[in-house]
């Protein structure tokens, strides 16, 4: 099938935005599509393999029921033929490229060819994935549709069906299509730039999808983008729209079977570029991702597709885009590169739509005529200057130029420069511009700002579309700027949904900008937070987890829940971050928070910091509370952040640490894992670094952070936070180690040394010698019983104590079992009962020992979680084991087995005691660490013992029926094989019968091995079972006890560099133990815990912490002490970014960022000087030419013998243009005239609400008395309803002879404000000059239409009563209304009905008892205009003049005024009334805002 084109390509491809309204169809199909497919939606992108074929199935089936194809069915022969030479169809295909019914013979009246009739729809056959073979196989999508396709069903196909994201930018890229030349630095800047802000910001880029012209360069960016490996956020969406029919090779998109059984055909479709056979055809583009193929039943016809387009690109700029709380309308803008009179239409159309556009200067043609005078005042825009641009840019087709086009440049062109805040040049090297995506970005700002909204509403929505973008460089240098101050409560909705998208630089730029976070974190706003975590987070899993065990489910999540989350990962030993609500407190936010949206309409994340401040509104410590949000989402940098504004830092760090730490415990994702436990560890070094600047500073105020009582943090303490989250490295800290050591001396001095404590434990009177030293100098002093309590109370006292006890525990052990053990137990065994019953009670008191409220069974766990305290366990059950067989007579042997194997554990427990010291500990910790390997080890080593041992008794012994003697056949005997004990009989060498049992019935000898009794020697196989030893020995003794050599090595290499702060951190649990142990060494422990048993049960004292290592600060104190953590924090981080800088990555990358600036500088000075050279050479051409002219004149006249005439004499060109060149490349703008003198609103190409095109009119062809030969403008009057009101529609001289300009005619007043005006051919003419049109359009008389604009005023005061003022003046409100389905406001005023005097619209606001009063009130008014208005429906016939006046109330309970409010009533529920305040921003009629200017200087008040 070779489809062949009827028509040439076109220069370009025209490329139109929305210009037409959304018909009814876009807007009836989005629900039918949500019923039809309910269960497609976004996450089908995270389905795996199995997911996928379903959603081909689907999308198979939804594709063909919603989007249609268009097929010519009548074949009408054309009087042209194809390239081919073969007959075609008026529609362009053969007759064997259509369907069988259209070849059929048919009634031959009907002949001419109508693709309304002759074309239908039909269910589509192209769609899926599409592959461009040959270029590293590129996958996309396309889509074959109808050009009626609702954009809707388009729209919904790409979001649901295709799985792209909602854009928060679309990107329209129009120009020429055919290719065309760029500079080499002007091509990669721009491709540069268009990739950087649709990745930054993700953006969709529309274009015409063909691999030519301007389409190319897009695919080409986005090509070098994918090649560069710049990948961060996924590919760059391009969406190529164009026309099916055009399209060459297309038949291999098409899938034959969709039609005939309805299933997906043999995608994906295999797509082949082809431009040298392509012809006047195109092919697509293979670096454009999707594809929408526009197809209206013809071929070789282009343009097909602009309608299409400019409808859906309209649709998606009108939707909404909702994430974190803000929702925004999907801005749009224009990209233009070259092209030629459509994509001037193009442009035409999006600024008069309100699209901004961005002109590539440099790029040809289109653009640069706009470009070169875009800077020009209006005025200066003439046909001449169009003209001579044109023959400059456009030289190939400047002779096809007519008169009238060159006007309609000329009008359009002047249309579009008007409107300077939706029109920006890109212009290399010029106005600091240097990527093309700053300045797309800044004209989308720009635009945004020259709407009419309040100064608030405006900067409010710019900073929402840069947080979409993500773009806080353009908010740092377009929006925060001298222009609008910015209240911090202004900046808490985008706050938040910059906290929820994870955008961390614009939080940074917010809390610079004076957002303090104790006023921003409410409870609503942390609430709104924690319930948009993200979906995919552990932390949210677990919430969920929580309220699904709630035993009422609740309706909503509550701050306790979060807290009971919080408590199992900070730990049982921390209090309740937020408490359970009492029925007091004031109720949950009942908004459903899922449909809260950040705009105008309907409810507003605003509204959550415009409440009420009731009880309970702020957190305790916010800072706190969005650093935890931060961390349990993993969030690094926003982290960050919070963490360096917040008060406790030091417990907020070691906090973050605990829970990442635990999080990576129950985290599935390996490398979420991995990226919570190196955050983790960086929060654990910057607790160490604040520590550290802390000790330094002041060694005991240090120590007072590590024990002081956080209540921020569940009533915790650093340390305490620092244990239980591991943090080694902070625990080993010099700082707390001389802490700990503090603590461990208790209240003697540090530098005691071991031998003095030793001599004053022996020799008790020593003590009061001064042998031992106390740091506090009133023990120092006394000699009573306070220095003997003082030093027994001491933990290294304490523990060298019980040291001694157990040693002479084990030795009284050992002499039992060894000498005394009698039947009947003796004194000393009597003794050892007593001695282990006190140890009984000692583990007793440290199981239930819990001061910090745990619970019997978190502190049941707590204290089994120990190895010791489960060794310690182990050995008392043991001894009571053994006791219960002693005390029986007939175990007694079994009971003394049962002590003495138990006597091994106990002396195992001196392995703990040993821990502290500074030589052991070390090597208990890798002894502890190398147990493990032997495990491992013991598994191989079995593996061969086993294997050899079975395999050597199968060999030797028959059919051994011992259990004994086979388990030290197998196993006992090959494990002594290792060490050399090798059996005598396994070579037959030692054979020996009288040392086995030939039976096996000797208990106490082995079975004799294969033999042969006779000879009395073996019959085994010797040399088998001599290469099985040696090939054991080898595996065994010399490969895998090598293996644990290294093994040993390898755990000993990589401990020992970790032991010490593995020691210094298990060193804390010691002191712990030992700080709180009772000071009498066991047995005499008994005193004590009868003492403890009587105080706790009986008095009921509840335990507490000593408040060495738990201290609670008076507030005074404690605030003083975080501040001072604070400054101390503030230099940890100033150090630490010096230390960044200083690196030499950071070097290099700071000269790398300085070298490309200074060649960025150097190449637009560079052009800036070849740019003015290039204007003054040309300058100094055209002054030698004309000098020339003059001289040849000379001579002609001096040759003539007279001085000749004056009219000849040529004008010598004036420097004017140089110099303008020159201001403009200094960077100084001309100018505008606040005018053009002309009405311009009148001259608009399109009339208002209807499909009528005025004849262009440039601002020099406006007055009547210039010369316009060639005007010649459409005549429409439109039908009314008001007939009889109405003049004639036509332009018949006998029905206009009947109207009398220029007097009152009738109940028609007929005259102007301006005078008499001119009639011409039976109709008036517009004193203003012309408009491009005319008859009287929609107005309904020829001449003057006179209006009524009343303009209600009255004093804008505050809740106290008094007027509001800026900027000194006196600020005014005025009434106006909004009548559908226009989005701005007008005041209430219009033309009154013949006979009336009230306008109708202000009649619809006002109840019909109150007309008469306000016809007084207009009585008394004040007239402030009456004249001609520049209104868009005025024509060369008719026009609307306006009289002005101002009715103003100046006291608030003014009589008038009260009765005005009441009477406010609309008939009509879409009419909206209110009361605004007088602004230049002000969203009302341009005409209008002239009305209210007069008005607000007539009071002298603000505008």
């Amino acid at each position: 099938m070779e489809p062949h084109p009827l028509r040439k390509v076109g220069s370009e491809q025209e490329e139109g935005f929305g210009v037409q309204p959304r018909r009814m169809a876009d807007l009836g199909t989005v629900s039918n599509l949500r019923r039809s497919n309910s269960s497609l939606g976004k996450s089908h992108r995270l389905q795996g393999p199995f997911g996928s074929s379903e959603k081909h199935e689907n999308l198979s089936s939804w594709i063909p029921e919603n989007i249609k194809k268009k097929e010519c069915v009548y074949f009408v022969e054309s009087s042209k033929l194809s390239d081919a030479g073969k007959v075609v169809c008026e529609c362009g295909y053969t007759r064997e490229q259509h369907l069988k019914e259209a070849t059929k013979p048919h009634d031959s009246r009907d002949t001419e060819w109508d693709p309304k009739k002759h074309v239908q729809e039909m269910p589509t056959d192209a769609f899926g994935d599409i592959v461009f073979t040959g270029l590293g196989q590129k996958v996309g999508k396309y889509v074959r549709v109808s050009q009626d396709t609702p954009s809707s069903v388009i729209y919904h196909l790409m979001t649901q069906h295709w799985g792209l994201d909602v854009p928060n930018l679309l990107i329209s890229v129009t120009g020429g299509a055919k290719n065309f030349n760029m500079k080499p630095r002007l091509k990669s800047i721009f491709r540069r730039g268009l990739v950087k802000v649709a990745q930054t910001t993700g953006a969709w880029i529309i274009t015409g999808g063909s691999h030519a012209g301007v389409m190319k360069q897009v695919g080409e960016a986005v090509r070098d983008f994918s090649l560069g490996g710049s990948y961060k956020e996924g590919e760059v969406i391009t969406i190529g729209v164009a026309t099916w029919g055009t399209i060459h090779r297309r038949e291999g998109l098409v899938h034959p079977t969709v039609s005939a059984a309805g299933t997906e055909g043999g995608f994906p479709a295999e797509y082949t570029l082809d431009e040298e056979g392509q012809g006047s055809l195109t092919c697509l583009d293979s670096n454009h991702s999707h594809f929408i193929l526009v197809d209206d039943g013809t071929h070789g016809q282009y343009g097909v597709e602009i309608p299409l387009r400019t409808k859906l690109e309209k649709f998606i700029s009108e939707q909404t885009k909702e994430r974190g709380g803000v929702a925004i309308k999907i801005p749009i803008v224009c990209v233009v590169l070259e092209g030629g009179p459509g994509t001037l239409h193009t442009i035409y159309n999006a600024i008069t739509h309100g699209t901004p556009c961005v002109v590539v200067e440099g790029s040809g043609r289109v653009a640069d005529v706009i470009a070169q005078v875009a800077s020009l005042p209006i005025s200066e825009i003439t046909i001449s200057l169009i003209q001579q641009k044109l023959g400059v840019f456009f030289q190939e087709m400047f002779e096809t130029f007519t008169e009238g086009s060159v006007v309609e440049w000329t009008k359009k062109i002047q249309d579009i420069v008007r409107r300077r805040q939706l029109l920006t040049v890109f212009r290399e090297g010029k106005d600091g511009q240097q990527d093309v995506d700053v300045a797309i970005l800044q004209a989308l700002l720009k635009a945004s700002r020259s709407q009419d909204h309040f100064g608030h509403e405006n900067w409010d929505h710019q900073l929402k579309l840069a947080v979409a973008w993500n773009r806080v460089d353009i908010a740092r240098s377009e929006i925060f700027t001298d222009e609008w101050q910015w209240k911090p409560s202004d900046l808490h909705p985008t706050m938040t949904a910059a906290l929820i998208s994870n955008k961390p630089e614009f939080v940074k730029l917010f809390l610079e900008n004076g957002v303090r976070l104790k006023e921003f974190v409410t409870w609503d706003t942390l609430l709104y937070l924690y319930e948009n975590l993200e979906p995919s987070c552990l932390f949210h899993s677990k919430l969920q987890k929580v309220l699904a065990e709630e035993p009422e489910r609740p309706a909503c999540l509550q701050m306790h829940h979060v807290a009971q989350v919080l408590r199992e990962l900070l730990g049982d030993f921390t209090q309740p971050l937020y408490p359970r609500p009492r029925h007091s407190d004031r109720p949950r936010l009942s908004l459903p928070v899922p449909h809260i949206k950040l705009n105008v309409q309907g409810v507003s994340l605003r509204s959550l910091y415009k409440r009420s401040s009731g009880h309970m509104t702020f957190t305790m410590d916010p800072v706190r509370d969005l650093l935890i949000w931060a961390i349990v989402q993993n969030r690094r940098e926003l982290a960050g952040i919070i963490w360096a504004q917040s008060q406790d830092c030091t417990a907020a760090a070691l906090a973050c640490s605990r829970i990442l730490k635990e999080l990576s415990k129950e985290e599935e994702d390996t490398d979420t894992s991995e990226e919570m436990l190196a955050l983790a560890d960086e929060y654990e070094l910057r607790a160490i670094g604040v520590f550290t600047e802390c000790y330094r500073k002041d060694e005991e105020r240090a120590q007072k952070l590590l024990t002081r009582v956080s209540e921020a943090w569940g009533k915790t303490t650093c340390l305490q936070l620092a244990l239980e989250a591991k943090d080694m490295k902070f625990v080993s800290h010099g700082g707390i180690q001389a802490f700990l050591t503090k603590v461990w001396w208790g209240q003697l001095c540090v530098d005691n040394g071991l031998w003095r404590v030793a001599l004053c434990m022996l020799a008790f009177p020593l003590l009061f010698t001064g042998l031992i030293s106390f740091r506090e100098k009133r023990l120092q002093a006394v000699r009573g019983p306070a220095r003997a309590r003082a030093f027994f109370n001491a933990p290294v006292v304490i523990f060298h104590l019980n040291i001694l006890s157990y040693f002479a525990f084990l030795c009284l052990f050992a002499y039992v079992l060894m000498v005394d053990f009698q039947p009947t137990p003796s004194w000393c065994e009597c003794a050892i009962y007593l001695w282990l019953f006190s140890l009984v009670c000692e583990e007793t008191r440290q199981l239930f020992y819990d001061p910090d409220e745990c619970g019997l069974m978190k502190k049941a766990a707590l204290y089994f979680s120990d190895f010791w305290n489960k060794l310690d366990v182990g050995a008392i059950l043991l001894f009571i084991a053994g006791l219960t067989c002693r005390l029986i007579p007939a175990t007694l042997y079994a009971g003394r087995v049962v002590l003495s194997l138990d006597f091994i554990m106990f002396c195992l427990r001196l392995m703990h005691i040993f821990t502290v010291s500074k030589t052991l500990g070390p090597k208990i910790i890798i002894v502890k660490r190398m147990m493990k390997d032997v495990f491992f080890f013991l598994f191989l080593l079995a593996v061969w013992v086993v294997s050899f041992g079975v395999a050597k008794q199968a060999i030797l012994i028959h059919n051994e029926r011992r259990v004994d003697w086979i388990f030290r056949g197998v196993v006992y005997h090959s494990y002594l094989t290792i060490f050399g004990q090798i059996p005598a009989y396994i070579d037959g060498v030692n054979f020996n019968p009288d040392q086995c049992s030939p039976n096996g019935t000797d208990p106490y000898k082995p079975k004799c091995p294969e033999s042969d009794m006779a000879r009395h020697e073996p019959a085994f196989p010797e040399w088998l079972t001599v290469l099985l030893l040696c090939l054991y020995l080898l595996f065994a003794n010399i490969l895998l006890l090598n293996l644990l050599i290294a093994m040993f090595n390898y755990t000993f290499q990589q401990v020992q560099e970790h032991t010490d702060q593995i020691w210094k951190f298990q060193r804390h649990d010691l002191i712990e133990e030992y700080h709180g142990r009772p000071p009498a060494p066991p047995p005499f422990i008994l005193l004590s815990h009868l003492q403890l048993f009587i105080r706790r049960v009986v008095l009921k004292i509840p335990a507490r912490r000593h408040r060495q290592l738990k201290n609670k600060l008076e507030k005074n104190e404690e605030a003083a002490l975080l501040s001072w953590e604070i400054y101390l924090k503030e230099n940890y981080l100033q150090s630490q970014q010096f230390q960044q800088r200083q690196r030499l990555e950071q070097k290099i990358g700071h000269i790398s960022d300085k070298v490309d600036t200074m060649v960025d500088l150097l190449d637009r000075d560079r052009l800036k000087r070849s740019s003015s050279v290039e204007q003054r050479l040309a300058s100094l051409e055209e002054q030698v030419a004309q000098t020339a002219t003059a001289l040849h004149w000379i001579v002609r006249t001096l040759r003539d013998s007279g001085f000749g005439s004056e009219t000849g004499v040529p004008i010598l060109a004036s420097q004017k243009a140089a110099e303008e060149q020159d201001l403009e490349l200094g960077g100084r703008k001309k100018v505008e005239e606040p005018g053009d003198g002309y009405h311009v609103d009148a001259r608009h190409l399109l009339y208002p609400s209807r499909r009528v095109t005025r004849f262009p009119v440039p601002n020099e062809k406006v007055p009547w008395e210039t010369e316009f030969l060639i005007y010649n403008p459409p005549f429409y009057s439109a039908e009314r309803k008001d007939a009889a009101a109405t003049d004639p529609m036509g332009d018949v001289p006998e029905l206009l002879s009947e109207i009398s300009f220029n007097a009152v005619d009738g109940q028609t007043d007929r005259r102007s404000f301006h005078g008499p005006y001119a009639v011409r051919g039976g109709l008036p003419l517009n004193p203003m000059g012309r408009t491009g049109l005319r008859g009287r359009g929609s107005l309904s008389c020829f001449g003057p239409n006179h209006a009524l604009h009343p303009v209600v005023t009255r004093w804008r005061r505050n809740e106290d009563g008094a007027i509001c003022r800026k900027s000194i003046k006196k600020m005014l409100e005025v009434l106006v209304v909004k009548v559908p389905p226009s989005e701005l406001w007008a005041l209430p005023g219009g033309s009154p009905e013949p006979g009336e005097t009230l306008p109708r619209k202000l009649k619809q606001i006002l109840r019909e008892e109150s007309w008469p009063c306000f016809e007084n009130l207009l009585k008394h008014s004040t007239e402030v205009y009456k004249g001609y208005m520049d209104d868009p429906r005025n024509t060369d016939n008719a026009w609307i003049e306006t009289v002005a006046v101002s009715i103003h109330f100046q006291d608030q309970n003014d009589v008038e005024l009260k009765r005005l409010n009441s009477n406010l009533h609309t008939r009509d529920q879409d009419v909206s009334i209110r009361w605004q305040v007088v602004d230049k921003r002000i969203p009302v009629y341009a005409n209008h805002k002239t009305l209210l200017q007069k008005v607000a200087t007539l009071f002298g008040a603000h505008y």
